[in-house]
């Protein structure tokens, strides 16, 4: 039987072996359930910055928009990290009507571009982490590696999502080709 592919991503078939794939996804839900995490943690400081702004209610806590900026930069880390997962991330479709297989030659040749990006944010993400290691925010006073450490992060799974779509990809394209009458 052959494998159908149509770029929309994980759903099609499976990465060399099943529990591999089982992990990714449980890990694809771990990272759904911390984007979600993310953005109520986002809510808090910011709603915090709103009420006492335009109240007496609450005093004029300095942390708030420290603590915005980090959820922030988490919420579009992560989000960046599900969207490689799912193919949304940096998609033009130029090629609208090709084959199964001419889109996974396409996504194959992307891939190899994403590869090249996760390895950049894996490295020097990693080195970024390192510098930040002995040092902490000036307001909220958080270890400042808890918010650099989202770049290495994004690059590992970066790295992870697109060698799982590479890989059905790839995987498609080793197949016999059918052809109908």
């Amino acid at each position: 039987m052959t494998e159908t592919y149509d770029g929309s991503g994980p759903a099609l078939g499976a990465p060399p072996d099943a529990w591999l794939s089982r992990l990714i996804a449980l890990y694809a839900a771990l990272l759904r359930g911390l984007l979600g995490l993310s953005v109520l943690v986002l809510l808090f400081p910011v709603t915090l910055q709103i009420v006492s702004r335009f109240t007496a209610l609450l005093p004029h806590y300095i942390w708030t928009e420290e603590m915005a900026r980090f959820g922030l930069v988490w919420m579009v880390m992560i989000g960046a990290m599900l969207a490689v997962r799912e193919g949304t991330h940096f998609v033009v479709d130029v090629f609208p009507r090709l084959s199964p297989r001419g889109l996974a030659m396409i996504e194959l040749l992307t891939g190899v571009f994403v590869l090249a990006f996760a390895l950049i944010f894996l490295v020097f993400g990693w080195e970024f982490t390192e510098s930040a290691f002995y040092r902490i925010s000036e307001m909220a006073e958080l270890p400042l590696w808890l918010i650099h450490m989202a770049w290495p992060l994004a690059g590992f799974s970066f790295v992870i999502f697109s060698a799982e779509r590479m890989w059905r990809a790839a995987r498609l394209l080793s197949a016999p080709e059918t052809h109908r009458a």
